[in-house]
């Protein structure tokens, strides 16, 4: 009879054990990234690496993203240009913009910029 109850408990404890193996308390390392600048601010001479659009398409409604568009774009384009190596980021846009196929709507934002880095 005692080995019932603990068949149970057993496995239960290997299926925990299972789900959690792969779990990790640490985060990731925080990383700077290059900030977003006008180029009115830029003091010193600079390289342009390249222009920087990240896209995002979602189909339906899309309640989790709207107040947080520009945060999204903002930190995609930032990202993107630290995995380049660029020192900041200059014109940058966010933009939104909605289309309806037949029934369902799609909405893409896109967010782009220029990397650049200093001399």
């Amino acid at each position: 009879m005692r080995t019932t109850w603990n068949l149970p408990i057993i496995i239960l404890l290997l299926l925990m054990a299972l789900l959690a193996g792969g779990c990790t308390s640490r985060s990731a390392p925080q990383r700077d990234l290059p900030p977003i600048l006008l180029e009115e601010e830029l003091i010193r001479p600079y390289v342009k690496l390249g222009r920087i659009q990240v896209t995002r398409e979602v189909y339906g409604s899309d309640l989790e993203l709207k107040p947080d568009i520009r945060e999204w774009g903002y930190r995609a384009i930032q990202e993107e240009a630290a995995r380049i190596g660029a020192d900041a980021v200059i014109h940058s846009e966010v933009t939104g913009r909605t289309i309806t196929y037949i029934i369902m709507p799609s909405t893409e934002y896109r967010a782009s910029g220029i990397a650049v880095k200093f001399k």
